[in-house]
């Protein structure tokens, strides 16, 4: 568990909420939370130059991390950007910098910690900023599935695979139980690594990218994945089929990506015409099956630099990203819109706003830390291994 969280109050969580936590279940679809429309208007322009002259008062001492989703106004600001286990390396090779402000969603900052070394404080500008799908998977339910699997007597069998986007505790969790982390553009190693040790593999906590990895990419079927639902006694899935998958597929999602459907790309043919429909691997299967390219955000980006000039392309990940790409690319021709007609961006990303990021960076200035991202010692040394078991993959 990390050490900086927001006080408990003493209020019943209403279902929207518990929603939002993952720990509740749309019956109508797994988009997991609403689309939030348009952002706000550009902040005061005073926000810019505060964050500017406080970032150059701290100047070596701070080292801003952007994740790729995060919102123009606040990317401006980052020292280097990337995805989550990229900019989580970057913080660890800057160990002059005594403060890292992270600029992504909780599990970044605490994996950031977890590589940084101690004397590196790393900090999140809004504790609110969390991860649905990293909160679709806690502690104590993957503790009880653990237990489930013990008693259908295949526990020694499976080894557990977490994606990068996962709390501390389960990293932890799958580095105390033999298991490694992955990223979506190592997925594919990961996993044949997981089978070179076991028979079976636990994939946490996002169901599509193990499924598209393992049906997809290492030519497995759907009948060999089951989906755990930790909301369902034994998670809904009877001994005799525990037995007889080789994937056991965590309940969970991303919200913005898991609401791409196989008509967003119907309809993205029918209207552009010769459009590649490039998509990430975080979708739902049938999306990922009827797209022409699949990969990582990091993959996006490259194919999206390589592509010719006059090309069109349909991209199916968070929308700042994809509105940046857009700008970026339209000098050379190329037309890139967002798969899906509706405007959504990633809700928990953009709690990361600008005057979050100047309350920050002036707090730090003035000698106060804030909204520190600590992960306890224990929890640190299991996940630490995990992720070095990945790091060690060829």
């Amino acid at each position: 568990m990390t050490t900086a969280q927001t006080p408990e109050l003493d209020v019943q969580p209403s279902p929207l909420a518990l929603l939002l936590l993952g720990r509740e279940a749309d019956p109508k679809s797994e988009r997991g939370v609403e689309c939030p429309g348009d952002l706000p208007s550009p902040s005061d322009p005073d926000l810019v130059a505060r964050a500017r002259a406080a970032k150059e008062k701290l100047g070596d001492k701070v080292f801003v991390l952007g994740h790729h989703y995060q919102r123009d106004e606040v990317i401006q600001f980052a020292d280097v950007t990337g995805d989550s286990f990229k900019l989580a390396r970057d913080a660890a090779a800057r160990p002059e910098a005594e403060y890292i402000v992270f600029c992504g969603v909780h599990f970044m900052a605490e994996s950031a910690d977890i590589l940084t070394s101690d004397d590196q404080k790393v900090v999140l500008p809004d504790l609110a900023a969390g991860c649905s799908m990293a909160d679709m998977a806690t502690a104590e339910q993957v503790a009880e599935c653990w237990d489930v699997l013990t008693e259908a007597g295949i526990a020694e069998q499976v080894v557990p695979v977490s994606y990068m986007n996962s709390s501390a505790d389960i990293k932890a969790f799958t580095g105390k139980h033999g298991g490694t982390i992955c990223t979506s553009s190592n997925a594919e190693r990961a996993l044949e690594w997981a089978f070179e040790q076991g028979e079976k593999v636990l994939f946490l906590p996002d169901q599509h990218l193990g499924r598209n990895t393992a049906v997809r990419d290492m030519g497995m079927s759907l009948e060999d994945c089951v989906l755990y639902n930790p909301h369902k006694p034994n998670g809904g899935l009877t001994v005799e089929q525990l037995r007889a998958a080789k994937m056991i597929l965590w309940r969970g999602h991303c919200s913005v990506h898991g609401r791409f459907s196989l008509d967003s790309v119907d309809d993205v043919r029918e209207r552009i015409p010769g459009v590649n429909v490039l998509v990430h691997p975080e979708c739902r299967h049938e999306v990922v099956a009827a797209a022409d390219y699949v990969g990582s955000t990091e993959y996006i980006i490259k194919a999206l630099e390589a592509a010719p000039a006059g090309s069109k392309w349909a991209i199916g990940t968070e929308l700042n990203l994809v509105r940046r790409l857009a700008n970026r690319f339209a000098p050379e021709g190329k037309e890139i819109v967002f798969l899906d007609k509706t405007v959504c961006f990633c809700s928990t990303m953009n709690r990361i706003d600008l005057p979050h990021l100047v309350w920050t960076l002036e707090s730090l200035a003035e000698g106060t830390l804030v909204n520190r991202i600590q992960v306890d010692q224990e929890t640190e040394a299991f996940a630490k291994l995990a992720l070095e078991r990945m790091l060690a993959l060829p």
